[in-house]
């Protein structure tokens, strides 16, 4: 079970630093105007406030890297803290922005935090 709740850790900080990626680099060039579905115009008028989201991904993830890197008990209580980070952000920003966040992040958080609670 620590196998796997490893893998679904590093799966769900792999995610977030993909979102890192589209939101803060790629936002304005087609991969991230598909990634949101937005026009030229909204990516250009919507580009500072995507790297702000984008950075806040990013610190998610090496949070996650942190954790699984990390002795024990900090690395466990370290995985812990970040994968329900994740999981409250994906909530809110299912209720606030778009429901499908709630399937692309907030699950696969949740599915790891249980597997790292079982495991710990």
């Amino acid at each position: 079970m620590e196998i796997l709740a490893g893998v679904l850790v590093a799966l769900v900080a792999l995610e977030h630093a993909y979102i890192l990626v589209m939101e803060m680099f790629l936002w304005q060039k087609a991969p991230g105007m598909r990634f949101h579905g937005f026009d030229a115009d909204m990516a250009q008028r919507t580009a500072a406030m995507a790297a702000n989201q984008g950075l806040y991904n990013g610190f998610l993830a090496a949070g996650l890297v942190w954790g699984l890197i990390a002795d024990d008990p900090t690395g466990f209580r370290v995985q812990v803290f970040f994968l329900s980070c994740v999981v409250v952000a994906g909530v809110y920003g299912a209720a606030t922005a778009n429901r499908r966040i709630l399937v692309m992040q907030a699950l696969p958080a949740a599915l790891a935090l249980a597997a790292v609670l079982v495991a710990g």
